[in-house]
């Protein structure tokens, strides 16, 4: 867990046959998040695999999705290689409803991904959905199915069709995947889920999250449009978030959050030990959305000058837990929170396991406090304090036991967040 640990922030990627309708079916509007469509709108299964005719996308390049990554200061990608549709988007053996059999692309853009991340060194993580499959026969569907051709043996779908097609994104794309995210395990059992483990114990180091089901506990936590406001304790997690309200393509989907709440998230989930999976919905040419891009610029940007406090960082040692607010509801009717308390937010690194380096401190201050900023309960002897934004300036700082005041500028480094370092002496 090392790497994934220190990375703390990396894209989601949502893409798949549904960037076609891109959220409209039969001349209405569907409800609900892109990627969906086919439950929301009871698409029938041949109709909705037609779309695989039209699916082109000549303009995706992995370099570029790869370099927009890294360009947001993000760590590792997972994409979907199969979402609740059915459809891969990959070249599976299993059978021809994939992107380079079933369409005019006739390209493998999981391989080509997986080559441009390797170059570029950064981890790919691929997303699988085990159990919801409105396509095959057997497959799993929340609300029911709704089409004779769904109909089948949900335990020889698993066998045929699931296991096998996880095998292949194990074994089929160069360097081993360094994440493999499940979903929604409708009608998984223990039992059910024990199909999977001798695939899964094949690749010791991969990092398999909490989704697969049947008791199956995996490495990670994934909470959902939403910041815990305690974190997970003891367990290793991640929030994986939109940047729009749906996670596939939809094209009338302009509301947007804007780069200081996305910033805002990252710093939060941070500060309470967690990682950040935030999704991009590339459209049906292979294009991730512009404002999309814009935005995860402007945290790139402020990673560039501030990633020490994020990059590797510990969790606050103050221990606030920040109560959530509700903030609306996501694509399945699930309430979507964040954390309330918007003046600061904390990480930490530990001393070097160099004799004499300092710990250091990071306040990330989201709303300026003017020229004076007092901290209380401060463990342990403050040495020096300086911004990110200008680690040559030294700031005064003074010190009465377990409060610590420094003097600021009078005007903010940054318009989002400007983080303030405390070293502590060494012991």
């Amino acid at each position: 867990m090392k790497w994934w640990r220190e990375a703390k922030f990396g894209m989601f990627i949502h893409w798949g046959l549904y960037a076609v309708p891109a959220g409209t079916y039969d001349g209405k509007q569907v409800g609900g998040i892109g990627e969906w469509i086919m439950n929301h709108g009871k698409i029938p299964v041949g109709v909705y695999a037609g779309y695989a005719s039209q699916f082109d996308p000549a303009r995706f390049d992995a370099d570029t999705w790869v370099q927009i990554a890294q360009d947001a200061g993000m760590k590792y990608m997972v994409i979907t290689a199969k979402h609740h549709d059915g459809f891969c988007m990959f070249h599976t053996a299993v059978d021809q409803f994939n992107i380079y059999d079933a369409t005019p692309f006739h390209r493998d853009p999981l391989a080509e991904l997986s080559k441009a991340a390797e170059h570029r060194n950064m981890k790919l993580g691929f997303y699988y959905s085990q159990s919801q499959d409105w396509h095959h026969p057997g497959g799993a569907a929340y609300g029911g199915h709704w089409d004779k051709a769904q109909e089948g043996d949900y335990d020889a779908y698993l066998k045929n069709v699931a296991v096998p097609q996880v095998r292949e994104l194990l074994n089929n794309y160069g360097q081993s995947p360094a994440v493999l995210w499940f979903d929604t395990p409708k009608d998984m059992t223990p039992q059910r889920a024990d199909l999977f483990l001798p695939v899964l114990q094949q690749q010791p180091e991969l990092i398999v999250n909490n989704r697969l089901g049947g008791g199956f506990k995996g490495d990670t936590e994934t909470p959902e449009q939403r910041i815990p406001a305690g974190g997970f304790p003891g367990r290793d997690w991640e929030t994986c978030m939109t940047i729009n309200d749906t996670w596939g393509y939809k094209s009338y989907d302009v509301n947007f959050k804007s780069a200081d709440t996305l910033l805002f998230n990252l710093v939060d989930i941070v500060s309470k030990g967690g990682n950040y999976l935030l999704n991009v919905g590339p459209d049906a040419r292979g294009v991730i959305p512009e404002a999309e891009v814009e935005r995860l610029k402007t945290i790139g940007a402020w990673l560039k000058v501030n990633g020490e406090a994020i990059y590797s960082t510990g969790p606050s040692c103050f221990g606030q837990e920040f109560g959530e607010q509700v903030k609306g509801k996501d694509g399945y009717g699930h309430e979507q929170k964040v954390s309330s308390g918007h003046d600061w937010r904390c990480t930490t690194r530990l001393s070097s396991p160099e004799p004499g380096q300092p710990g250091k401190i990071y306040i990330h201050l989201f709303k300026w406090p003017g020229e004076k900023f007092v901290l209380t309960g401060v463990k342990g002897q403050i040495g020096k304090a300086y911004l990110l934004a200008d680690t040559s300036r030294a700031l005064n700082i003074s010190q009465d036991g377990a409060t610590v005041t420094v003097t600021l500028p009078s005007q903010a480094p940054d318009r989002i967040a400007s983080v303030l370092c405390l070293e502590t002496q060494p012991r």
